[in-house]
Formats: C-alpha cells, sequence, structure tokens
C-alpha cells in the first residue's frame, strides 16, 4: 500500500523542504537548502511527488530504490508552473514532471536523500 497524502506532506515538512502553496490538491515545495521545486500532487486517493523531467536521466536510479515507484508516463498537472510545459491532450501545453510513488516512510527519506544529493552535486 503506498504511502498516503497526509504522511507524505509530513514527511517532507520533517526533511525542511519548505511548502509554498497548495492548488487543487497540489502542493509546492522546495527542497531543503535549495530553490529546486518539487510537487506534491494528490490524484484521486493517490498521492505522488512530481520532480522535473530534467531528472530522467536519473529515474532508473530513483526507481532502484526499494519501495520506489516511477510512473512510466509523464504527469501532467497546470498548477506545477515551475516545470517545462509540453502538448499533451488539450489544445495548449501544460507542466508536467516525472511522478513517483513510495510503500514505505523509508522509501520517501531515501527517494529524498538521493535526489537532495543530485541536486546538490
Amino acid at each position: 500500500m503506498a504511502l498516503a497524502h497526509p504522511q507524505i506532506a509530513a514527511m517532507l515538512n520533517e526533511l525542511n523542504c519548505r511548502s509554498n502553496f497548495n492548488i487543487h490538491n497540489v502542493t509546492e515545495y522546495m527542497l531543503p537548502q535549495t530553490k529546486e521545486p518539487i510537487y506534491l500532487h494528490l490524484q484521486g486517493k493517490q498521492a505522488c511527488i512530481v520532480i522535473r523531467p530534467a531528472f530522467e536521466v536519473f529515474a532508473s536510479e530513483l526507481t532502484g530504490i526499494a519501495g520506489v515507484n516511477g510512473q512510466y508516463e509523464y504527469h501532467h498537472n497546470a498548477q506545477m508552473t515551475r516545470f517545462p510545459t509540453r502538448q499533451h491532450k488539450g489544445i495548449s501545453e501544460t507542466h508536467y514532471g516525472l511522478a513517483f510513488t513510495f510503500d514505505t516512510p523509508e522509501a520517501l527519506r531515501d527517494f529524498m536523500t538521493r535526489l537532495l544529493a543530485i541536486v546538490t552535486g
């Protein structure tokens, strides 16, 4: 069973990620000590973390962490305003990124640790 939205939000706060806004089930966070945005999106009962598509080269490394599940297709949402846009289903382009779900709190913690290491180089 994947982690629920409240569990992920609490852990992001515990990991010192700053929350900027919450609109239509999308919450924007900044990684600690950086200006790198990530989004927590609640879609139905499924919560996922969405990162910039530029990190696609690290997707297999991130999904190699036990308990981390990546989505095969890009995740689109108009509220992810710091991400690039592309044509999806509608007439206009929409923001997109890579989405991940987590089976355990440890998986989320390991994912965030690895992502922060990638971002800070």
